[in-house]
């Protein structure tokens, strides 16, 4: 079996913005993002229970059954982050091929961790982050729990391919993965010929994509025992408002 490409983690976490405005992209461990987000470390790592409970993604055009998740929406403006009531999520056809231009209702995540302060820090970061990246102004925010698990043999972390979210600002955050092999992220230049390959493995580790810049996948994942599975945290920004049906 071929040896997964490490991550390219930032040998210094204060270059962070510099990172993300020179290559459109970066990567930070678990406890370079927890000491940047101002979060205690065991605080993240005691979530990982909340995606035992995660209902069936009932939408998957593949016939799949694979993907579990729930979804739930914010507001981030100076510092302050609100929950919307929840919605819908939509994308259009040109950023999701295979699942846009449909309302899809997913279940919300749950307030046990969303009433944490760790919660609430973490997505105050990243709403930092967006505007030191496209300037200050509040974030429309999106949060999904993912799992991609093998019952059906192979599991497709992004079964849309190569793609880009339609927002400013993607973070995707590796929360576990057990007895699986694969899942190898790839990130590619929007306009040009240059890409990264590697695997997430780490905990809490994380992906900071500048969506209008790059375009990103993961590759299908595949049982190395059973019950294998792959769990992420993806968490988009957005200026201007949510994506909605016209």
């Amino acid at each position: 079996m071929t040896a997964p490409f490490p991550p390219p983690f930032l040998s210094d976490p204060t270059h962070l913005a510099a990172t993300l405005a020179r290559q459109g992209f970066a990567v930070l461990g678990a406890e370079q993002a927890a000491s940047l987000a101002g979060v205690d470390q065991t605080s993240l790592l005691a979530w990982r229970s909340y995606w035992n409970d995660l209902p069936p993604d009932g939408y998957l055009r593949d016939g799949g059954r694979y993907r579990r998740r729930r979804h739930s929406c914010f507001v981030l403006d100076g510092g302050q982050v609100q929950q919307v009531p929840h919605r819908a999520h939509w994308q259009p056809v040109a950023y999701n091929a295979l699942h846009g231009g449909m309302q899809r209702h997913f279940e919300p995540i749950a307030d046990a961790m969303l009433g944490q302060a760790a919660w609430s820090e973490l997505l105050a970061w990243l709403g930092r982050v967006a505007s030191t990246l496209k300037g200050a102004q509040p974030w429309y925010t999106e949060a999904h729990q993912f799992r991609i698990d093998t019952t059906d043999g192979i599991g497709r972390p992004t079964p849309e391919g190569a793609h880009r979210d339609g927002v400013d600002l993607v973070a995707v955050f590796m929360v576990d993965r057990f007895g699986v092999k694969g899942g190898e992220t790839r990130v590619f230049e929007a306009d040009g010929p240059s890409g990264q390959r590697f695997t997430l493995s780490q905990p809490w580790s994380v992906l900071l994509l500048d969506d209008a810049r790059v375009i990103h996948e993961s590759t299908p994942i595949q049982p190395l025992q059973a019950g294998g599975y792959r769990d992420t945290l993806v968490v988009t920004l957005r200026a201007g408002g949510f994506q909605a049906a016209q």
